[in-house]
């Protein structure tokens, strides 16, 4: 599988991850009323993280929202906020997998710099992911375990009638989301490692002369003669020169 189709199955996974969780966050059907051995069945009660409703027979509906924060177990609100920031990873790990794509070209951005964005969004839907499953986990567990103490309270005769809740579809839901939501982070990790530039390809540069080519021929040594700056005035001659080429200048006994 070529890099660009795993980064591209990868984004549509995770899309359909995030949008998953979102839709079980807003259901309603996190736990429904378990009708089993129920005498009362003209009234069906189902709740959700946000609200509570009621369903009767003839077909009319009634929901109440929770209006206290601080008057819900600890658990529930725990639920809530890993829903929460399940979204928000995702929803922040979509914008940047928008621009990580390298089938969309941005500026310069080179395939390092894609290759960053795409870890660091597919990190983040692993993270979403996980607080999702957490979350619909942490709720089951509370259902479970308040069944089977409802359960036990029925047939020790301590109450006639105890509404029992199970599993709602909500639930289904933000498991299959959180796992989808998972899936496309580690399709997305496994991409960014096909967009890093090998370390063993490096940039040849030449450099060209801008001016004419200029050969240098060597020669021999002559030494190092120092330049003798030359006056030439009113009145100055030429020291003449030797038969060795040098110039002969006079001495100082020579004036006299």
């Amino acid at each position: 599988m070529s890099t660009t189709m795993c980064q591209v199955l990868g984004f549509l996974v995770s899309s359909l991850g995030v949008a998953g969780c979102m839709v079980a966050t807003a259901m309603d059907m996190w736990s429904t009323q378990d009708l089993y051995d129920n005498p009362v069945t003209a009234v069906f009660q189902y709740q959700g993280l946000w609200r509570s409703c009621v369903r009767q027979s003839s077909g009319f509906t009634e929901c109440r929202p929770y209006f206290t924060i601080l008057g819900l177990p600890a658990m529930f609100q725990a639920v809530r906020a890993l829903m929460i920031v399940g979204i928000v990873l995702g929803i922040l790990g979509l914008l940047v997998c928008i621009f990580a794509l390298k089938c969309i070209r941005i500026g310069t951005m080179e395939d390092s710099a894609k290759a960053n964005m795409t870890l660091t969004s597919g990190i983040m839907f692993i993270i979403a992911g996980l607080c999702a499953i957490t979350g619909v986990s942490v709720f089951a567990n509370m259902l479970v375990t308040n069944f089977w103490m409802s359960t036990a309270n029925m047939y020790q005769g301590m109450q006639n009638v105890q509404n029992r809740y199970t599993f709602g579809s909500a639930l289904f839901v933000g498991w299959v989301a959180g796992g989808l939501a998972l899936v496309g982070g580690i399709m997305m990790c496994l991409a960014c490692k096909g967009l890093i530039p090998e370390e063993s390809r490096y940039k040849a540069v030449s450099y060209n002369a801008s001016g004419r080519n200029i050969s240098y021929r060597t020669g021999p040594y002559k030494g190092y003669e120092p330049e003798t700056k030359t006056g030439k005035g009113p009145g100055y001659e030429e020291a003449p020169r030797s038969e060795d080429g040098r110039r002969s200048y006079p001495s100082k006994y020579d004036y006299v």
